[in-house]
């Protein structure tokens, strides 16, 4: 038994991260005028999207996919190799670190109800196809090419 493949889970996280970087800005068409609208309600500023915070957002995706796989990458051993457990994996960090942000943000009614669902949803179906890809390009040292 091996341990983690190094240039594989270099390679499938920032694959992840890339895809959940993607989604999240491609959605973010969805909800970004609500949340405008709610940060001024609370007399906060919107973020502007200058070019720190771009490399910011890309950073943090980046993080997260990495963190993605490398936890693919452990629990393959006890689940098997494939998309089942990239899905559990997926779930398990949306569970951990998405639902609970968004809890925090309704208790602190800061955001509407709605945009934060909507902000789930985003998160669980980008998180769950970066898991699935990042899983696919991830296989142990000598293992054969088709695995995931």
């Amino acid at each position: 038994m091996g341990g983690i493949n190094t240039g594989r889970w270099l390679g499938g996280g920032v694959v992840a991260g890339l895809i959940m970087w993607v989604i999240e800005g491609a959605a973010s068409v969805l909800y970004m005028d609500d949340m405008e609208v709610a940060l001024e309600a609370h007399n906060l500023a919107a973020m502007e999207m200058s070019a720190w915070t771009v490399i910011f957002t890309l950073a943090v995706s980046l993080i997260a996919g990495l963190v993605l796989i490398f936890l693919y990458a452990a629990a393959r051993p006890r689940f098997g190799p494939g998309p089942k457990t990239a899905v559990i994996v997926a779930v398990v960090m949306w569970i951990s670190a998405y639902l609970f942000s968004l809890l925090g943000y309704q208790m602190l009614g800061l955001y509407p109800g709605s945009m934060l669902v909507t902000w789930g949803v985003i998160g669980i179906v980008e998180i769950v196809i970066a898991a699935l890809v990042g899983g696919w390009i991830y296989r142990e040292a000598g293992a054969a090419a088709g695995a995931a």
